[in-house]
């Protein structure tokens, strides 16, 4: 099995973005073991502080969170960093070439019950001319995107990534602490027979969707003519990496629930990167209106709608938005 530099450097990923990879992915390998010794270091359960997201701290969000920015700031290779746990980005070195957008745990609400979670990361290079504290900065576009990925803390640690040259998967391999390539070019199936959403959403949903997923519900006695399964794990990490792995279709689309926060899910953090991964793997992400990755951000802690994975299914979603 090859190790991820030289799988890297097959791919002509520039020397300085490999560096920055592997600083990345150092913070990673902590955190992977942090987890694990989660119960037996005092570390589940949460604080009472709430992130600028509104939502409650769990204790391993803010020891991920601190891990990552310490070892990107102290690395020289970033200009500036953004967090979902952070109010603001946090400036780093003026002649770093790279911005770095980061979830440092996804699916906290998994922690204490010892279920999926994972790291996502975004890589940007630095726009010229702006200074390191201007927040500014991260108000780029998906596609400009330069590497993007995940790492899952399951029964192995997983690393998902893409520099643009397809999406390939890597193991950590504990007896020598790196990770190895162990599928490269991941393709997710055109078709499926699988769905993942939040259900008790159900009734605040747009009409489309809601009558997309009744259709769904119906299987093959409806106009679908299949089956369908709904499979949900509650972190985006693990359900996008299912989809990754054998096709499906993920969406947390829309709802009226609250009126001044119709999305879930975090431009930069979470659904730019998943959408570079899954179309790099044959997919599609887009909203009901278009593709995420053309989105020009407002805000480095934007929300947006999201409906990812199979092509042919995430575009008969699309058709009932079209009715």
């Amino acid at each position: 099995m090859q190790r991820l530099a030289p799988a890297l450097r097959e791919d002509n990923v520039p020397l300085d973005l490999i560096s920055l990879i592997k600083t990345v992915l150092a913070a990673t390998k902590e955190i992977s073991f942090r987890v694990s010794q989660a119960h037996l270091g005092g570390l589940m359960g949460s604080t009472l502080d709430e992130n600028i997201q509104g939502e409650i701290q769990k204790k391993l969000d803010v020891v991920a969170n601190e891990l990552f920015k310490d070892i990107l700031l102290e690395s020289g290779f970033v200009k500036a960093i953004s967090s979902e746990e952070e109010d603001s980005s946090v400036p780093g070195d003026e002649n770093g070439k790279f911005i770095v957008s980061f979830d440092p745990l996804d699916g906290s609400s998994n922690i204490d019950i010892n279920s999926l979670i994972g790291t996502i990361f975004s890589i940007h290079e630095a726009p010229k001319g702006m200074a390191a504290d201007d927040p500014d900065m991260f108000k780029q576009a998906g596609n400009k995107q330069v590497c993007a990925g995940y790492v899952l803390y399951g029964p192995s640690t997983m690393l998902v990534m893409t520099t643009g040259k397809g999406t390939h998967f890597y193991v950590l391999d504990r007896t020598h602490g790196g990770y190895l390539l162990v599928e490269r070019n991941v393709r997710i199936p055109e078709d499926t027979q699988e769905f993942a959403i939040n259900m008790s959403n159900q009734r605040f949903w747009h009409p489309a969707m809601k009558n997309y997923i009744d259709d769904l519900i119906l299987g093959d006695t409806g106009p679908r003519g299949k089956n369908f399964n709904m499979r949900w794990i509650a972190a985006m990490v693990g359900d996008v990496h299912r989809v990754l792995c054998r096709g499906g279709i993920f969406t947390y689309p829309a709802d009226s629930k609250n009126p001044n926060k119709p999305y879930k899910l975090r431009l930069m953090y979470e659904a730019n990167p998943m959408s570079f991964l899954v179309e790099q793997a044959g997919g599609l992400s887009v909203t009901s209106e278009g593709r995420i990755m053309d989105i020009e951000p407002t805000s480095i802690h934007q929300r947006v709608e999201v409906i990812l994975g199979s092509k042919n299914e995430v575009e008969t979603c699309l058709s009932y938005y079209k009715k």
